[in-house]
């Protein structure tokens, strides 16, 4: 079933990591939360990788180098090296570059980690829309970023400037809570400028593209907690996905997911890289997975059986989705997803 026909989430009779060659996995509420490993992550990557699978870390985040990243994987036990992260730096960076003579001069708003992408193209860093800038590339950079860096932008774009963007989520989170992302400082410089900029980072394909050419990947898989960005980006890209259900995404949302937010797999956290997937089957009363049945009845999504409860949840998934088509689910599924304790 194509990723954008999808009505149930699929089955595979293999384990993840041997039916793909190349995780493509997204870091906060996947990798680690705040900071932390999530339960079960290290060892599940340990032995994906030991099983002969890539992993490729893929971050929105533009604040930090590959380095970094890599080395605060490495001290939580993750299997990482700087050649395995990939940025919406480096996929704003090459966007750039494409458009742009090798030395031009690119004002950076933003931190070290889109510096550190930039040189790597060939293209020269600027802190001024005085330094005679051919560009505007933005980045998140970090709490500590002088409003005056917006200011720069806004010269520089209101010169006719072309603007580029690393990403554009709203929020990002912190171990305080949730911070305002990249997305919110670009509509800071969209508002003052009336200017739209060119968007690398998930789930535009500028970001799938950066991550296959660094990897190699002939048969990816996109690992994510986020519908907007991971899943969204795997359907961008034509490629499968699994959707964690360690960090933003609920099963409530999940339900409601459009085409475009409906994952390959779901699974509760990266064990299910060690595992096959159960088919999800049309029965006479609607989708069956498991132990359980899922139908849609009246404005209700209805369940029945018994059995784990992520094999209820795809059960539920199948019934929700077929029955939104090519829209979003509105079925109320409080009753059912209390029945699986989501």
């Amino acid at each position: 079933m194509s990723e954008r026909g999808r009505t149930r989430p699929s089955g595979s009779a293999t384990a993840l990591y041997e039916a793909y060659d190349t995780a493509l996995l997204d870091l906060d509420g996947v990798v680690y939360a705040g900071g932390e490993a999530i339960a079960h992550a290290v060892e599940s990557l340990r032995t994906a990788r030991d099983g002969g699978m890539h992993l490729a870390y893929v971050t929105n985040n533009a604040l930090r180098t590959p380095e970094t990243v890599a080395a605060h994987l490495t001290e939580l036990g993750a299997p990482a090296g700087p050649a395995d992260v990939i940025t919406s730096a480096q996929a704003v960076s090459r966007l750039i570059a494409e458009q742009l003579p090798a030395g031009s001069r690119v004002l950076v708003i933003g931190g070290e980690g889109l510096r550190v992408a930039l040189r790597e193209r060939g293209l020269v860093p600027v802190e001024s829309a005085d330094d005679g800038p051919v560009a505007v590339a933005q980045g998140y950079g970090g709490p500590e970023l002088p409003w005056g860096r917006f200011a720069e932008a806004c010269y520089a774009i209101n010169r006719g400037v072309p603007w580029f963007a690393s990403n554009t989520d709203l929020t990002i989170p912190s171990a305080r809570g949730i911070a305002p992302g990249n997305g919110a400082a670009v509509e800071v410089v969209r508002i003052a400028t009336g200017a739209e900029p060119q968007v690398a980072g998930k789930p535009l394909p500028p970001m799938h593209r950066e991550t296959i050419l660094r990897t190699g990947a002939r048969r990816a898989l996109v690992v994510g907690d986020r519908l907007d960005t991971d899943i969204e980006g795997a359907f961008n890209g034509g490629v499968d996905s699994l959707l964690v259900l360690t960090g933003v995404t609920d099963a409530a949302g999940l339900l409601a997911a459009a085409p475009r937010h409906r994952p390959t797999y779901v699974d509760a956290d990266l064990r299910g890289l060690l595992t096959g997937q159960p088919e999800v089957a049309v029965t006479g009363d609607g989708f069956g997975c498991g132990g359980w049945t899922a139908s849609a009845g009246g404005r209700t999504l209805v369940l029945e059986g018994e059995g784990t409860a992520l094999d209820g949840l795809r059960a539920l998934c199948a019934a929700a989705w077929t029955e939104a088509g090519e829209g979003a689910s509105t079925l109320d599924a409080g009753k059912a997803l209390a029945k699986l304790g989501l």
